[in-house]
């Protein structure tokens, strides 16, 4: 076994994985990106003013329920 050729065939992996996608962004993409968001700010009382208010700019609906606001 060849440890050095091993340690080379992980930076070089390392450097592979490093590099940014050239691929385009697909609406698919935005669309899932934009439900991970809400998903995570879900709970934050912040969050849950700013989409009573309709201050977001998409186009769709949340993804999450959040309930109505008192």
């Amino acid at each position: 076994m060849n440890i050095e050729q091993i340690i080379a065939e992980i930076e070089s992996l390392e450097r592979l994985f490093a590099e940014r996608d050239p691929r385009p962004l697909t609406a698919n993409d935005v669309a899932a990106a934009n439900r991970r968001h809400d998903e995570r700010l879900a709970n934050s009382p912040w969050f849950r003013l700013w989409r009573s208010y309709g201050v977001c700019c998409r186009s769709e609906g949340p993804g999450v329920g959040l309930g109505e606001m008192d």
